[in-house]
């Protein structure tokens, strides 16, 4: 029996190291400026990874110091953590399977539309009052002004590998034909196309195409990129904890199995 429960603390040891990936997602999510400005993935991942922490902690010291309770304890919320992480994992698959950028005649970089990503993804920008708020946040980023002092010249800036956000949020859609006097300022066209993203246009500093559809398609492209990458960091330690668990509650049964053998050569002896 001592063998089982100590099995079973060296693999809880292993679920205390598996809980760092996702807290260190959570937090690079934060660090990311877009992530920060929109705060949906990045709380639960931390909270869940921290849950996951003490949980694996419980079933370390019910392993070592042989307390069945806790044991059991450990074993049914590891169970209900490792079914929320699956879908979060599936929800992250999902929501992220749709949103590529559309590239644009003798433009390097590339323009985005709302209605290429998901309907879930799509609603965290929808509403005006969120926005106002994300809007701002983006604006206080100065990702704009970083064009204006990379480039001077528009065939640069059209060769520019430049980021979703900026193609969205730092200059007007490239369908509306505006002409280029810099990244953040361009001239209207005479016969302007009757665009939403066109009309939103400004080359106010303060708004630019921060109220543009294409600037939120830029966000979401952009959030987009970042989930997928932390999606991979949380599938690996997904399949990490499955393989602990599965281990754990063979050797818990192994130790059920042990303590009953024990108890019967006990009333035999």
């Amino acid at each position: 029996m001592a063998l089982s429960h100590n099995v079973i603390g060296a693999i809880n040891f292993f679920a205390v190291i598996l809980s760092i990936p996702i807290i260190g997602a959570g937090i690079w999510l934060m660090t990311q400026s877009d992530n920060s400005c929109v705060k949906i993935l990045q709380w639960p991942l931390i909270i869940l990874g921290v849950l996951i922490l003490v949980v694996s902690l419980a079933g370390f010291i019910g392993g070592i110091c042989r307390i069945q309770w806790l044991l059991v304890s450990y074993l049914v919320a590891m169970l209900g953590l490792i079914v929320i992480l699956s879908c979060l994992v599936g929800l992250i698959f999902t929501v992220t399977s749709r949103g590529h950028g559309h590239p644009e005649p003798y433009r390097a970089y590339l323009e985005y539309s709302l209605e290429d990503f998901s309907g879930w993804m799509v609603r965290r920008v929808r509403s005006p009052i969120k926005w106002d708020r994300i809007r701002g946040c983006l604006a206080a980023a100065g990702m704009c002004n970083e064009l204006e002092q990379r480039f001077r010249m528009a065939q640069d800036f059209f060769n520019a590998r430049i980021t979703p956000l900026q193609s969205g949020c730092c200059k007007p859609p490239t369908k509306c034909g505006y002409q280029f006097i810099n990244p953040t300022y361009w001239i209207s066209p005479i016969d302007m196309n009757a665009d939403y993203d066109c009309l939103q246009w400004s080359n106010d500093q303060n708004q630019l195409c921060y109220g543009c559809d294409s600037c939120k398609a830029g966000l979401l492209a952009s959030l987009r990129t970042e989930w997928r990458r932390a999606n991979v960091v949380l599938t690996i330690t997904l399949v990490g904890l499955v393989c602990v668990y599965v281990i754990g509650c063979c050797a818990f049964r192994s130790a059920k199995t042990e303590d009953l053998f024990r108890r019967y050569k006990q009333g035999y002896t």
